[in-house]
Formats: structure tokens, sequence, C-alpha cells
């Protein structure tokens, strides 16, 4: 179990990486390079609309994977989505500028971002079940949570190379070639997870499926549809928490607030390190407490905290805004360290791959995609503290909550043996 599960953490971590390369480069800068005929705050807007579109496509990719997953297995998903993925991300960093091909850019940088989503849609369901289906179920929460500590360590792995990047290089050698180089990292990375891949067993509760559903996607509409919409409606927030700390608030820094890219990277990369470190020990009280009360917990703590993160973000004191993204982030890790054990144990196995993912992106696109243009767009409109966005977000905590209030427990029960009679 622990070679499994690191190898998914490892392969998480690489897709992961992939995808919020791009989040940081559109925060940082691709507005002024991919839309110069644009206002700066306009420019950010559609740097973020590709961003969005990433995520408009993970849902599809969860069909597309999640159907070949239900019926020949999981692991052939991990291979095929990390090879989508990884390529055309290696592609957006071969893209050129606004100023060298003029419209063709931009629509190059959408249909690649396009691709991006769809990899990483297949390959969440992939990893994550290949990990809780082989797990005991006394301990699937833990065992199930690695897959889950993947994006941390790819959101700091994509940060760090383009903190190391921001801090060496001028303003000018960062938007002429600097930013492009996480990108082509990333071909390397991926050649590293097709290794990793190569070792990986299929899962023993797919190989025990006699009857697999023809195709997945009628069988999830048909029977599991009200799971899949109050799923994706109770991840929404974690999502929207998600991107607001580290995707709108590093474009909100810099921008409004004048606060330097090195800094804000380190302050939201902080944050990210300690939720990473914690979504083992929180997945495992999952498994003695139950899934779903972690999940209404971390949802009304989302609600509470919402307001005090974009008070402490408006002052531009790295140690206040620090602290701001950690409590949101504690909030979020309470939620999203349960999911892969939670997701596939909603769903009954012969279509877990499909209706797990399909949900699970379906509140990326509610929470994800639209919060840094919601939140830029509120944040244009407000003071120095950006009141709008954490009552936006105290709205998606309290819609979420529920959705998850709405959901049942699914913690295996452990049934006590009587004790034998003597005498």
């Amino acid at each position: 179990m622990l070679r499994l599960a690191t190898a998914s953490l490892a392969d998480t971590a690489i897709e992961f990486y992939d995808f919020f390369v791009y989040g940081t480069a559109a925060a940082l800068v691709l507005g002024p390079l991919f839309f110069p005929t644009f206002s700066p705050v306009a420019g950010t807007l559609a740097a973020f609309g590709t961003f969005g579109v990433g995520f408009v496509a993970r849902p599809l990719g969860s069909i597309l994977f999640g159907h070949f997953g239900d019926r020949r297995g999981r692991r052939p998903v991990l291979v095929a989505s990390l090879l989508l993925t990884g390529a055309s991300t290696v592609a957006v960093g071969c893209v050129p500028s606004y100023g060298s091909i003029g419209v063709a850019a931009p629509v190059l940088l959408l249909v690649l971002r396009f691709l991006q989503g769809l990899g990483l849609g297949g390959e969440w369901g992939g990893a994550v079940l290949l990990t809780a289906e082989h797990a005991p179920a006394g301990r699937r929460g833990l065992w199930a949570s690695f897959p889950q500590v993947g994006p941390a360590v790819g959101f700091v792995l994509a940060n760090g190379v383009m903190l190391a990047l921001s801090a060496s290089l001028t303003d000018a050698q960062f938007a002429q070639w600097g930013w492009r180089v996480p990108f082509w990292v990333a071909g390397v990375l991926a050649l590293g997870g097709l290794w990793l891949r190569s070792s990986l067993a299929e899962s023993p509760r797919f190989l025990e499926i006699d009857d697999h559903a023809r195709v997945p996607l009628t069988e999830v509409v048909r029977e599991h549809r009200r799971l899949v919409l109050l799923t994706a409606g109770a991840l929404s927030v974690g999502y929207a928490i998600f991107y607001a700390v580290t995707t709108w608030s590093l474009a909100y820094g810099t921008e409004r607030l004048g606060v330097g890219r090195t800094v804000m990277l380190a302050c939201i990369m902080a944050a990210v390190v300690v939720k990473g470190s914690l979504t083992p020990l929180v997945a495992l009280l999952s498994d003695r407490y139950g899934r779903r009360p972690l999940c209404l917990l971390g949802c009304a703590a989302s609600a509470l905290w919402m307001f005090p993160m974009v008070a402490l973000l408006a002052t531009g004191a790295p140690l206040l805004m620090f602290l701001g993204f950690l409590g949101a982030l504690l909030a979020f890790v309470s939620m999203f360290a349960v999911l892969g054990a939670y997701l596939p144990e909603l769903y009954e196995p012969r279509v877990r791959c499909t209706g797990a993912a399909v949900g699970y992106n379906l509140g990326g696109v509610l929470g994800g995609a639209l919060t840094p243009i919601v939140a830029t767009a509120l944040a244009e409109h407000g003071g120095r503290v950006p009141w709008g966005v954490g009552a936006y977000l105290t709205g998606v905590a309290l819609f979420s909550l529920g959705c998850f209030a709405l959901l049942p427990e699914t913690r295996p029960v452990a049934v006590a043996v009587p004790e034998p009679v003597v005498g």
C-alpha cells in the first residue's frame, strides 16, 4: 500500500503541477502578453477566462476517461491522461505571444488549456480509485488521502519554479522567456510519471466486477443524477477557496496592493505546504469519526473565515496574509482530505470511475472556473478591502454546506463479533 500510495501521490503531483503552473502564469504575465489591447484589469479577466476553460474541460475528461476506466480498468486511464496533460502543458510554453502571431496566440492558448483540463479530468478518478480500491476498509481514508496530497506538492513545485525564476530574472527577462521554463519542465516530469505508472497493478476491485456498465455515463445519469449534482455543489466551496487563495489573491496582491511577486508567492506557498502536510492526519480522523462530519465542519469554518481572510489580505503585510491564507486552507483540507475515500464510497464499483470523477470535476466548474473571474470583477468595484469577494465566498460555503448535509455517511462500520457462549 505504501508503494502504491506514494506512486499515486507522485503522479497526481505531476498532473496538478501542469494545471497549476498555468494559473500562476495567468495571474502574473499572460494578460499583457496575450491580451495586450485590453486594459490591465480586462487583460487579467481574459487570462483568467482561458484559465477557466480548463475547468470546463475537466468534466468532459471525466466522461471520456471515466468510460474507459469503468470498462477497461483504472490503470490505462492514468497513462493516457498523463500523456495528454503533459504534452499540452509543454506546448503552452512554446506558444508565441500576441505581438508575434496576433489573435492566433490567445486562440492556441485556449485550445491547449482545454486539452490540459481534459487530461486532468481523467487523472483524478484513475489515481484515487486505484489507491482507494486497494486499501483496507478501516484505513481507506488514510491511504486514499495520498493522491490528495499530490495537488499541494504540484502547486508548491509549480510556484517554487516560478518563484526561483521571478527572484533571479529581471521583469523583462521573466516576461520574455522566464515564464515559459516551468511549462517546459512539465515534459521531464511527465516522463518520470510514465515510469512510475508502469509498475502499478490494476485495482483488485475492478477485476472482481463481472458485469461492467455498457455506457457508464448513461447509467450515472439515470441512477445517480442527484448524487452527482449534490457532490458537485458540495465540492464547489473547496475549489472556490483554493483558487481564491492561490490564483486570484496572487493577481490582487501584485496588481492592486503593490506587493512583490516573490512575497505573494512565498506567502501562498507556505500556507499550501502546511495544508498538504496535514492532509493525511485529517484523513485518518475520517477513518475514526466519519467523512461527512469533517466536510460539514470544513464548510462551516469556511463560511466564518472568508471575511477575515480578505481583511488580512488587504493589509499587504506578509505575516497577516499568510495567516489569512492558512485559515482558509485549513477549512479546505477538512473537506478535501477525505474525498479520496468519500467519493468512491458513494458510487457503486461498476460506474465509480465515471460518477466520482464527474461529480468532482463539476464542482471545479462551479467553484474553480468562476472564482478568479468573479473575485477580480468584485474587487475592481470595491475599496481597499474586497468585502464583495468575502461575501461571494461565504455564499458559496453556505451553499456547499447544504449540499453536504444532504449526502450520506459512507465510512465502513466494523461489525462486532459476538462472544462465544461457554458452558
